[in-house]
């Protein structure tokens, strides 16, 4: 077997050009995804949005966004490629996400998630995220209800604490791997 070099994972801000392949991730993601018009107009009017692409070598496997609304920093949308999954991309992106707030002086950050998506639901556990409502049939598709989920004041020494060490873990973690290769390998 010939070992693979790890990848290379940038997080930047999405363009135009991203529309495309975020459009595939959202339909492999989402029951009723984003139109394309959504994405541009996001990209080219919302003053208030800032969203972010996952680059694995170059190729586009996830994106998030966020609004921030006066001090709130609220997350618009997240996904990752499904074949992406399982390799902390989501968390890396979280917390790009979550630095962005911070830079923005946001005051708190908060989402939905659908009730069903505990993987999610892990996810902004882990970040921070509690639940505090829920917004009934929320999701058009199956009249699922959406958990609402916000963190503590993002400034608090709890929660500065809690992303430090988010960021030294990820940073810890060895490199990505391609989906396959930890399979071809063995």
């Amino acid at each position: 077997m010939v070992a693979r070099p790890p990848v290379s994972v940038a997080i930047e801000p999405m363009g135009l050009g991203d529309v495309e392949p975020v459009q595939r991730i959202e339909r492999a993601s989402f029951t009723t995804p984003w139109p394309p018009e959504a994405y541009r107009s996001e990209l080219l009017t919302n003053r208030l949005a800032t969203y972010l692409v996952v680059r694995v070598d170059g190729d586009l496997v996830g994106y998030g966004g966020i609004w921030l609304m006066v001090d709130e920093a609220h997350i618009t949308t997240f996904a990752i490629d499904p074949r992406w999954r399982r390799r902390h991309l989501a968390a890396r992106l979280l917390l790009a996400l979550l630095d962005v707030a911070i830079a923005r002086e946001a005051r708190e950050a908060t989402l939905e998630v659908r009730l069903s998506n505990l993987a999610a639901r892990r996810l902004y556990e882990r970040f921070g995220f509690r639940p505090v409502g829920l917004r009934p049939r929320y999701y058009s598709d199956d009249d699922e209800d959406a958990l609402i989920m916000t963190t503590e004041p993002l400034a608090e020494p709890a929660m500065v604490g809690r992303l430090a060490a988010l960021r030294i873990e990820l940073a810890d973690l060895p490199p990505v791997e391609a989906p396959g290769a930890a399979e071809e390998s063995r």
